[in-house]
């Protein structure tokens, strides 16, 4: 190999392959952490492991961004309040739909909102094609094999429920962030945590303060908050928006592998069939936006 080739190796590798890798590790972190906590389920429940995750990862990022140094200070705003309610909205109804649902189907029917999003910037024909894709998938997911499985179905109306929180996040992000700038996180996430919390301590109460639920909680507010969030601001700035949209179209497999590894959980091949179909309708429309 020449020198050219190595200089041109080693640009290729820290202009693409370096943020491909770092937000490979983001979106398999959040996984981890998600996964985590719903190990978590069962000594204080899906709002109790909210309240945790959402509290806690607040305090990291504002360690981290340090949002009390900047000159000027976000005032309260429309955008940034319901920025920061959709977040809490959106961990509540995803946390209590994993406690109904596996992890990987639950990541593939939230996706449908980040998708809409996509498709309603686009207003392309092809679009109608990706919808049809995602329906077939969602239609795979619902237990129309057992109707009384009640649980299921539920499982999967949160995680829609969550999907649109997640399209309201992404579109008042967008709006919060233009008008506050890179503090508009911490402030969201103190936004949310003034919701969730008080949720949780009423609904568990003193045991959501235990040593054993808080320290893996703090491990599961590191993973699912911290350390994606920094990687993903690296990533962000080195890839273009469609990049960065098809790549995170991978977030559900990398739900369902992590479940099957920290928790055992696998899935049939009606479900993996699912969330391929939503990958690719996800990814397609990812390409096709604006």
């Amino acid at each position: 190999m020449t020198g050219t080739q190595s200089q041109a190796g080693s640009s290729y590798w820290t202009s693409t392959g370096l943020p491909v890798a770092l937000l490979l590790v983001a979106m398999l972190s959040f996984q981890v952490g998600a996964s985590i906590a719903k190990s978590l389920f069962p000594l204080v429940g899906p709002i109790g492991v909210v309240a945790i995750r959402v509290a806690l990862g607040a305090t990291v990022l504002w360690i981290t961004t340090r949002p009390w140094v900047a000159a000027k200070r976000p005032q309260a705003s429309r955008a940034l309040i319901v920025y920061g309610v959709s977040m809490g909205l959106m961990n509540l109804f995803f946390y209590a739909a994993l406690d109904r649902i596996p992890q990987g189907v639950a990541v593939a029917v939230e996706f449908i909102g980040p998708l809409a999003v996509a498709i309603v910037s686009s207003h392309r024909p092809i679009d109608f094609v990706w919808i049809a894709i995602a329906s077939a998938g969602l239609i795979l997911l619902l237990p129309v094999k057992h109707i009384g499985s009640a649980g299921d179905l539920y499982g999967i109306v949160l995680a829609l429920a969550a999907g649109a929180c997640w399209a309201i996040y992404i579109v008042s992000g967008q709006r919060a962030g233009a008008q506050h700038g890179m503090q508009v996180t911490a402030f969201g996430s103190l936004i949310a945590a003034s919701i969730v919390v008080p949720l949780g301590i009423v609904k568990v109460g003193h045991a959501l303060f235990a040593g054993s639920v808080l320290i893996p909680g703090l491990l599961v507010a590191i993973l699912s908050t911290a350390i994606p969030y920094a990687l993903e601001m690296v990533a962000l700035t080195r890839l273009n928006a469609r990049t960065f949209g098809v790549l995170m179209s991978l977030e559900p497999v990398l739900g369902a592998l992590s479940a099957y590894a920290w928790l055992g959980e696998g899935l049939t091949a009606r479900q993996w069939l699912a969330i391929a179909l939503v990958m690719t309708s996800s990814a397609g429309a990812t390409l096709g936006s604006r």
